[in-house]
Parts: structure tokens; sequence; C-alpha cells
């Protein structure tokens, strides 16, 4: 893009004309902090947008729908493929649009997707195709983290990065479990008639029951709305400028290249099972799963006797819910004691719980005992992950700060981000092409790569960088 244009973007009152963090004398810390709050409102509403069809997707047959398992996994994970290719376009309009513009567009975006989601599930007629391109504008949510997180990171002085991001991103990822949770209740709710048609819900060895389910989608468009509003009206810019060719010398630095594998070890990991959380518990140990459940609806026949079959929506909130809240209640600690100790502890952690997890995947049929405790060892592994992930989702948003100048810093957390949101495209195409233990045991192996990275490269006494 040449530089008349992005003078031309940078015209008007919303720009700051002098800007240095680091001078405390000179920093406005009021602005920053309202920024930093503004945009992790509409950061959260971003990732509601982007794992909706995550809460959707497992439901569909219940109410109507006829798709294969397959189709099931490619629907929740079309959302990670549109939003890791739509964060390369956000991660490079920070310094070209400024923080107001690109804030306040990207959110009334999220519109689009969100009433799609709830007109073609207000009843289980939409073509296939239809609903994969509603989970690829869904991506709109996931590729605006590569533009939001970097603007911030323009508003706070180095000492204050790790607490800044990693309470908006932390926050941010809230929206997962926010739309996972609300999602089951919202459904239910019978004094939403009024938003359209409702649907009979049939969820095997239960009762049928009523539901709205377009109510799930619906409820947000008024915050989404006001979200637009509130960032065009109270943000403002600082000047950060470069652009496109600019901004790619960052893949010169052999870091960005070693950042980038180490956040797709946390966030990529965190984004993926989030995903895929709903339909690994009905594919394992649910109505998916045909050595426990035959036929559907009321009539299903459960074939272990005492056996009651886990209820997704009941638990599938929880993993985003831990991830988020680690990302959140580590941040400090990565600014007190640095980055790449969080990030060594991250790799360990998640290396161990994914070992543990593996012989959870493959569910004893023997007896309702059996299954109810691989069960448990599956979720309590699940839970694990989703731990140790978020540690390191802090601890690497640290790191990048501190081993690059601010310019390229925000461009790599947005490339790192754009990669690591494939997570929930590669988790569910490995889910579908391969045993769960397979894909399970190259997470295993992935993370022991990145605990050596970290440990050779930013952590041991010595290390060439640092963090």
């Amino acid at each position: 893009m040449s530089s008349r244009i992005v003078e031309r973007l940078q015209a008007g009152p919303e720009w700051v004309r002098s800007w240095d963090p680091e001078n405390e004398e000179s920093w406005d810390s009021r602005l920053a902090w309202r920024t930093l709050w503004i945009t992790t409102f509409t950061l959260t509403l971003c990732f509601v947008a982007w794992f909706l069809p995550s809460a959707i997707v497992p439901k569909l047959n219940a109410i109507g729908y006829s798709f294969t398992k397959e189709q099931l996994y490619w629907l929740a994970a079309v959302p990670g493929l549109s939003g890791g290719l739509l964060r390369i376009v956000w991660m490079v309009l920070p310094p070209i649009m400024g923080t107001r513009k690109m804030v306040a567009a990207t959110t009334l975006l999220l519109f689009l997707p969100v009433l799609g989601w709830g007109v073609r599930s207000m009843s289980p007629t939409a073509p296939y195709w239809e609903l994969l391109v509603l989970a690829f504008l869904a991506g709109i949510g996931g590729g605006a983290f590569s533009g939001f997180m970097p603007s911030t990171s323009y508003f706070f002085p180095r000492r204050k990065q790790g607490t800044a991001l990693g309470l908006q991103a932390g926050i941010g990822n809230f929206g997962v479990s926010l739309v996972q949770l609300l999602t089951p209740w919202l459904i239910g709710l019978g004094m939403l008639w009024w938003l359209g048609q409702s649907q009979m819900m049939k969820i095997p060895g239960k009762p049928d029951r009523e539901v709205w389910y377009q109510a799930a989608s619906f409820v947000w468009l008024p915050f989404i709305l006001v979200g637009a509003w509130i960032a065009w009206q109270y943000l403002k810019s600082v000047p950060v400028t470069a652009n496109i060719r600019q901004q790619f010398d960052i893949f010169r630095n052999q870091d960005t290249w070693w950042m980038t594998v180490l956040y797709i070890m946390t966030f990529g990991t965190f984004s993926g099972l989030s995903a895929q959380f709903g339909l690994l518990v009905i594919n394992l140990y649910g109505s998916g799963n045909p050595g426990i459940v035959q036929g559907t609806g009321a009539t299903a026949q459960i074939l272990v006797s005492g056996y009651s079959v886990p209820d997704p929506a009941a638990f599938v909130f929880l993993g985003p819910l831990v991830g988020a809240g680690a990302r959140v209640l580590f941040s400090p600690l990565t600014d007190r004691m640095g980055g790449a100790l969080w990030t060594l502890v991250s790799g360990v952690g998640l290396a161990a719980s994914i070992a543990w997890t593996i012989p959870a995947l493959s569910p004893d049929l023997t007896s309702a005992a059996t299954l109810q405790a691989g069960f448990s060892q599956f979720l309590w592994g699940m839970l694990a992950i989703f731990l140790f992930a978020g540690i390191g989702n802090a601890s690497t948003f640290k790191q990048m700060p501190m081993i690059f100048e601010r310019r390229q810093a925000g461009g790599v957390i947005g490339w790192t981000s754009a990669i690591a949101a494939f997570g929930p495209f590669l988790f569910g195409v490995g889910l579908t092409i391969m045993p769960a233990q397979v894909f399970y045991g190259i997470g295993v192996a992935w993370a022991v790569l990145c605990i050596v990275i970290t440990w050779w490269r930013y952590a041991r006494p010595g290390a060439p960088r640092r963090s």
C-alpha cells in the first residue's frame, strides 16, 4: 500500500500526533487503559462470533439436520481456516488504518455471520455449502485478533505489555466460554419465542424438547452494534507508521519463526481444542460412538447398561474458561519473572497432560464404570491441556515485545497469531483423517520440540535472546 494512501487513512482528529509510552511524563495512561478496555470488549465479541459455530454445530443433527461426523468436523474447522487467513490481512492494518477505524469496522462486520447463523439455524433446511460459507465468515472474529493485539501494544510501555496484552487476550478468550456456556441456556428460553420459530431437539436417551436455536446468535447482535459505536466514538490511533512492505521485514528475523512455532503450541492448541471439544465428547463418549448408542432421538438405545451419556454442553465451556483464566492470571507473573520461564512450564505441562490424556481416547466399553472412568480421565486431561496452553499464551505475548522493537513486535504478534489461528482447522482435519491417539501423539512431539527451542534460545543462562 502506497504512503499516499496511508497518509489519507491517517488524516483526521483521531490520530495522536506524538506518542512515546516509554516516557512516563508524556505517556497518557488514561488513554491507554481506555483503549485496552474498549478493544477488550470488542475482542470478546470477536471470539463469540468466531466460536459461535463450535457451540451450534454439535447439536445441528439434534434439531433436524443429517450431516455426517466428517461434515460436522469440517463445519467446526472452517472458522479456523478463515480466521488464520484473515489474520494475515488484519496483521498489517494497525499502522495503516489506526486503532479507531480498524476496531469499529471489524466489530460491525461481525453482524453478518452472527445474523446468518441465527437465520439458518432457525429451520433445518440450509444446504451444507451455505453453512460452510457462514462458518468461513465467522473467521472475521478470529482475524481481528491479529489487528487488535498489536494496536493495543502500541499504547503501553514494555514493562506493562505482558499484563495489558494478557488481560486483553485472556478476557477476549472468555468469549469462547461465554458462547459455549450460554448457548444451551439461551436456546431453551421460552420467553424468546418472538425471535422466530422453534425447533424440536432430539437427544438420545432424553425426551424431546422445544428450543429456539436462533436465540444463541440473535442475542449478540445488539452488543455488536453497541461495541462498534463505542469504538468509533471513544478510540484514538497512535502514529506507528509502516506500509505493507516495511512490515514484512519481520520475516528476515529468525525469532519470528521460533516464536511462531511456540505460539502454535499454545494458542493453536487452545483454539483447536476449543472448537472440537464438543464433538470429541460426542464421538468418543456420547451418541457419536456406535459402540455406546444406536439410533437417534428419544428411541435411541444405549448399549452399555447403566451408562449415562454426557451432554457436551455441560463440559465444553470449561476448557476455554480454564485456558482464558490462566492467560489472565499468569500475565502479571510473566511481567515479574519473564516470559521464557513460563513458556518452558507451558511446554512441559502440555507434553505431560497430552500424553496422560491419550489412553482415554480409546473408551473401554466393557461396563458403565470403565466408561465413566475413561471419561473422567479424558475430561481432566483436557482441562490440564487448556491450563498449560493458557499459561503459554500469556508468556509468549510477554516474550515478543521483549525480543523485537516496537513496530516489529506488533507485526510478529499479528503473524504468530495468524498462523496459530489455523488451530481449529488443523485439529478438525487431523481428527477427521487420523485416529485421535495419533493426532495427540503428534501434539506431544510438538510440545517436546518447543521445550527444546525455548530452553536453548530464550530461557537458559546465556541464551541468545533471554526474554
